[in-house]
C-alpha cells in the first residue's frame, strides 16, 4: 500500500486526483500507476485502469488471477467491473467513497453473487494517509479557483 500512496501522491504533483495503484502477483509488481485523466483527456484514465493494462501486457494476458490490487480510494463502477472481468483474488483499498465506491460503500459490486467473479476485499488500510491525500488536493483547488460574484 505504500507504493500506491507514492503513485498517489504522483499524481498530485501532476494536478491529478491523488489516487494511485499497484498490483502483485508471485510477489512481484506487475502494474503500477496514476490517475491520468486530466493529462490525456480520458475518463477512463484511472490508477486500476492503468494499472490493470500494464499488468496484463507484462504478464502477457488479460486474466490476473492470483493478482492483490493495492488502492488508494475505493473503486469505481468502472473500476470495479474492470476488477472483476481481470479475474483478480484481492483487493485491498485505502479510504472509502461515499460518492462512487463500488466495493462496499456505495454499492457492493465485487461480491456481487450474479457475476462471474467476486473477489476479497481488505478495506481501510492506510485509510488516514489515503484520505489525507484528497482532502490536500482538492482544498488547494478549492483555493485555486477565482470567486464569482
Amino acid at each position: 500500500m505504500e507504493l500506491a500512496l507514492r503513485e498517489a501522491a504522483e499524481a498530485a504533483l501532476h494536478s491529478e486526483v491523488p489516487v494511485g495503484c499497484v498490483i502483485v502477483l508471485d510477489q512481484q509488481i506487475i502494474g503500477r500507476a496514476h490517475n491520468l485523466r486530466e493529462t490525456l483527456a480520458d475518463p477512463t484514465a484511472h490508477a486500476e485502469i492503468l494499472a490493470l493494462q500494464q499488468a496484463a501486457k507484462n504478464i502477457g494476458q488479460w486474466r490476473l488471477s492470483g493478482a492483490s490490487v493495492y488502492v488508494t480510494l475505493e473503486p469505481c463502477p468502472m473500476c470495479t467491473g474492470a476488477l472483476i472481468n481481470a479475474r483478480i483474488d484481492r483487493l485491498v483499498f485505502g479510504c472509502s467513497d461515499p460518492k462512487a465506491g463500488c466495493c462496499g460503500t456505495l454499492h457492493q459490486l465485487a461480491q456481487d453473487a450474479g457475476f462471474n467473479h467476486q473477489f476479497d476485499i481488505t478495506s481501510g488500510v492506510c485509510a488516514e494517509e489515503s484520505a489525507a491525500l484528497l482532502r490536500s488536493f482538492f482544498r488547494a483547488r478549492r483555493k485555486k479557483k477565482p470567486k464569482t460574484s
